[in-house]
């Protein structure tokens, strides 16, 4: 009987911690958890996820947490290092919110590209990249900021011209001023986007609110981490008819 219960005890323990699995199946390790993170420890992680991440130079990105928010500091080379530094931050268990006080270094200092070699980069850009309709967004630039302005159906266009505006040399910002525009008959089905929060592996739907109002959607409710807060929003925007998220998710990590 002691064998049995034993035999039980080890059995409910490694069934609370996720197991590792070689390339055949075969387990080669668990993985322990931490639910609830200390601000040093964080702080460490992130630190840490900056070094792992080759697009980031995290010699010159300073990492202070407070409260599970994240600041970072310091100096990068170009926007699309800062883009990628804060990305690799909210992949960090435990992050409930990313301070970004990172500047872009001065192209004047390396002879980078001038403004007027910027603009007619941007519109290069804009006229190759498949996911921005032609002719509906125009680029402005001033001391290297981007202002992009113009009309798109959906966020993932509106997205796709800011990314390519970031991916040019010498740009040290992007406002994106694209208004979305959707037909007044194509409100936003609350039971489409519900099944597209359940069908999704990365999200806990039973946590997530959703209110509809015209073609606005908020969400609301608990995620576990930054990653999903991203990933619920992302869902909410794939829908018909929306040209307006609101994400009040907390993390609760």
């Amino acid at each position: 009987m002691h064998a049995i219960l034993k035999f039980l005890n080890i059995y409910f323990k490694l069934s609370q911690m996720p197991l590792v699995f070689g390339a055949r199946g075969s387990m080669v390790g668990l993985v322990t958890q931490t639910l609830h993170q200390t601000d040093q420890e964080i702080q460490t992680n992130v630190t840490e996820e900056l070094r792992y991440d080759p697009s980031c130079k995290a010699g010159r990105i300073e990492v202070t947490t407070n409260g599970g928010t994240v600041k970072l500091s310091g100096e990068v080379s170009n926007l699309r290092e800062r883009i990628a530094a804060k990305r690799s931050a909210m992949r960090v268990r435990g992050v409930t919110a990313i301070s970004d006080e990172m500047t872009v270094r001065s192209p004047g200092a390396t002879g980078d590209a001038t403004d007027a070699d910027i603009t007619q980069a941007a519109r290069h850009m804009l006229d190759w990249t498949v996911d921005v309709p032609a002719r509906t967004v125009t680029a402005v630039v001033r001391d290297h900021k981007v202002t992009l302005s113009g009309t798109v159906a959906w966020d993932y266009q509106r997205d796709a011209a800011s990314r390519a505006m970031a991916n040019l040399r010498g740009v040290t910002a992007v406002r994106n001023d694209i208004v979305l525009d959707q037909p007044a008959s194509s409100t936003p089905a609350k039971t489409a986007i519900v099944a597209a929060m359940q069908r999704n592996a990365q999200l806990a739907p039973q946590s997530i609110g959703i209110d509809v109002n015209d073609h606005e959607l908020v969400l609301r409710g608990n995620v576990r981490t930054f990653a999903e807060y991203r990933e619920a929003e992302h869902t909410a925007w794939n829908a018909a008819g929306v040209t307006s998220v609101q994400n009040n998710l907390v993390i609760t990590s």
